[in-house]
Order: C-alpha cells, then structure tokens, then sequence
C-alpha cells in the first residue's frame, strides 16, 4: 500500500505540477482504499507490538510505559504493570489467534510470564500495582501504596483465565501452562481484603496496614474486581459485599441523564457528564457487556450510553477547541499537555477536559460505538499519520490544536485496544471469558444475567 501511494504520487507531480492541495487529495484518495477491516488489523497488529516486541524483556510482562526515545525516569524502563500485563496476557491470545506470532511463541512468552509472576512479590495472593521486572520486587507506586493492589490484581487475574480457557484443551506443554495460571489465581485471598467488612478495600500494606483505606464503591472502572472476588473458588467474598459496598445498598443507581441520555449509574466524581471513558474498558475486556445485566444495570447500555456522552460532548466542543468534531473525540486517562507544554498525566473526561484526544478513548469503545470509533482511527491513521502513529500503533496523547502529541505509550491505554478490537472483530476474549465455570458462577452469585452465556 505503501508503495502504491508512491507511485500515485509520483504519478500527480509530474501530471500537475506542484499542487499540493491536489497532491494530499490524491494521498488520501489512495489511502482510503483500505478496507474497514484492513484498517482494525494495521492498528491491531502495529499495537500488539508493545506486548510483544517492547515487553519487559527479563519477566516477558508488559512495561508501565514505553518511550521510543529511550528517555525514561531513573530504571522506568524494567517497571512492569499488573493490570496492563493482564490486558497484555490478553493480546497475546490475540496475537496468536490472528497470526502475529506462532502458537509455539506465544505459549512460550506465556510460560515465561507464569514463572516470573510465581515467584513476585505477593501480598494475601495479591501482587502490587507495580512490580520490578528485574527482581520481581514490589516498585511502590506511592508512599503507602507498596503492598496488594487489589484492582490491578484483578485485571491481571481476568487475562490469567482467558489464557487458561485458551490453552486448557491443547496439548501437554499447553495443558502445563494453564494449570500454572489456574495456581496463580486460586492463590488471590480476595476475602482477607474485605477487612472483616461487606466491602473490599483496594490496597494493603505490609508496613502500613489498610492505611490507604479506599474502599471500592461503584461506579467506576472496579467492577471486575468484585465479580473475581465472588468467582474464586477458594477465597470467595459474600454476595453482601457487592450489593452493600459496591452498590451502595442501592446508591449507585443514578436517574441523570445528558444530552437526553441516561447515566444509569452515579459515576464517582463525575456525575454530570460520566467518567473517563476507561471506565467503559478495563472491567470489560474479558466481561463481555452485551445481554449482561444486574438489578442495578444494563452493563451495554450503561457503557454505550457513557461512550455516546463523550462523543456529543466532543460534538458540542464548549471548550472550543480546534478539530473536536466526529473524526476526532474520545476523553480518558492518558498522558496529557501540561500548561507549559511539557508532557504530564490527567483523567480527561467532559468535565476535565484539556484539549486532549487520547486514541485509546475511542478505539477500545468501538465495541459500543464502531461507525463513530472507526471514524476516528481512520482519520487519525489517513490525515494525522505523521503526528499521531508510532512504533506501537497511535501514540498515547494528541492534541492537534497546539501541534503536540505524547510520543510515548501506556500498557493501560494499549491493551485495551488490542482486546476491544479483537472482541469487536470476533469476540474470542469475552469468549474465553464469560465461558469459564467460575466466572458464570460468581456472576450468579451476585445476581447477574446473561442470556448469550446460558446465565
């Protein structure tokens, strides 16, 4: 394709001159000959190259961050993230499935990556938010916070059982692997991290206790970690920790509504216009929302319904800011722009809004939102290739107002992309997901329904 647009170029010079409005017509003309699909698997691939390519080469986990230029903070490059590798464990059931890399290569990644978390820090079966790739040491991710992180355990343990599905009928080096998966899980004592209450705290520490004291109450992106916590089959949490602490005895539910559109469920400190559009990903990735529903929620029409908020507030554009239109929305947590130009981070939503697009936004919505989302990918990828593409798909951050974009990459914001578009495409990881025992058990549990998975 590449070498077609050269020549198609070459072709427009020497036929008009030098035209250059004529010539980027022409460009994009030929670009555009790109399928839908073509398009998904070019960004699919190029981002499944962070997990595989750019992963942590001694744990074989995914880096917190990735800087193409190398310039990172004092040993940044060997951080790894538990919730990112647990999206990473996920595009890599992807990446085998679509071809990326072999089936023997993948499963030998995934060994690899078994023994390394085996042998990390844990604390209660939980690992900390971010861990030493050399060491397997915990990394603080704060002063206090040096011990279990729940949440990001739980998006590790959601790729840990759709790897386990994935591999569990193959043959005997795959049979091996995933019972190593199904030991790493079952050792989660999520029923300790209730703290003797019908909640589940976030954080503990062995120096500072439940000092972090977060409790996880809804609605925000840690509703996976409730429905881990009622599937295990060997610490599981009561029903009553979900419905009293999460839910709030009832709390949660929400009667706003925005731009005529319901919120369903109040959204922590965003209940005007909804969260960061992350909250409609990270607990969705292997939980597949389409027919699931609670006496709290329709879980699609809860995350559409947030999704379709962002994307008419971008319409809307009451920050004024040039390009938000139809091609160009999609709010979340990312890097972002700080005041003086330099890079820093933010949760970017309709209410804390920076001028920023962070590709992942609308890309990992494309299983709600797939004409508006592909809107965007193409976009980005036709006009905006030079800014916004990098070697791990679309980089983190772009704001195209100031001619600035964050030329770096986030684990977080990367797998989500991967799964989402592998869901949208075929559905496999919520496939590998939904189907496993333990999770249509405790999706029972705690009240849930389903009819595309017999709940």
């Amino acid at each position: 394709m590449i070498r077609i647009s050269v020549l198609f170029l070459a072709f427009a010079f020497f036929s008009c001159g030098s035209n250059s409005d004529k010539q980027k017509e022409n460009q994009q003309t030929s670009v555009k000959k790109i399928t839908d699909e073509q398009l998904l698997d070019v960004v699919q691939k190029q981002t499944f190259k962070y997990f595989w390519d750019y992963a942590e080469p001694n744990s074989g986990l995914a880096r917190e961050r990735f800087h193409p230029d190398g310039n990172y903070p004092e040993n940044d490059a060997h951080i790894v993230t538990t919730g990112g590798s647990g999206f990473g464990l996920m595009a890599i059931v992807s990446g085998i499935s679509r071809g990326y890399v072999t089936k023997e290569e993948g499963v030998k990644r995934l060994d690899k990556i078994a023994d390394f978390l085996a042998k990390a820090d844990r604390f209660h079966g939980a690992w900390s938010h971010w861990i030493d790739g050399n060491t397997g040491k915990v990394k603080p991710f704060g002063i206090k916070d040096n011990g279990g992180d729940l949440v990001e355990t739980s998006f590790l343990i959601s790729g840990m059982i759709t790897v386990r599905e994935y591999l569990k009928t193959g043959n005997e080096k795959e049979k091996a692997v995933a019972a190593k998966y199904d030991a790493l899980w079952k050792g989660v004592e999520w029923q300790w991290f209730t703290n003797n209450k019908n909640v589940l705290y976030w954080h503990w520490s062995p120096t500072y206790d439940w000092q972090m004291n977060f409790p996880l109450e809804g609605y925000n992106e840690c509703l996976i970690t409730y429905i881990m916590a009622a599937s295990s089959p060997t610490h599981a949490i009561d029903a009553k920790a979900y419905h009293e602490g999460w839910a709030r005895s009832g709390g949660i539910v929400s009667s706003k509504t925005k731009y005529d559109i319901p919120l369903i469920l109040k959204h922590n400190g965003a209940e005007e216009f909804g969260g960061p559009l992350f909250w409609t990903h990270y607990s969705y990735v292997g939980l597949d929302p389409n027919q699931l529903s609670d006496k709290y929620a329709n879980y699609f029409d809860l995350n559409k319904n947030q999704v379709e908020i962002d994307y008419k507030y971008c319409i809307e554009n009451p920050g004024k800011f040039k390009y938000y239109g139809p091609d160009y929305w999609g709010l979340t947590a990312s890097y972002s722009r700080n005041a003086d130009g330099s890079v820093g981070y933010d949760a970017h939503m309709p209410s804390n809004d920076k001028g920023v697009i962070s590709p992942t936004g609308a890309i990992s919505s494309i299983v709600y939102t797939p004409k508006e989302s592909l809107a965007v990918i193409r976009n980005l990828y036709e006009n905006h290739k030079n800014e916004t593409w990098g070697e791990a798909g679309f980089y983190d951050a772009v704001s195209l107002q100031n001619n600035w974009t964050a030329k770096r990459y986030l684990a977080i914001d990367q797998g989500p992309e991967v799964v989402m578009i592998e869901n949208y495409r075929s559905g496999l990881l919520w496939k590998l997901f939904m189907n496993a025992p333990e999770v249509k058990q405790g999706l029972l549990k705690l009240g849930f329904k389903s009819g595309k998975y017999g709940i």
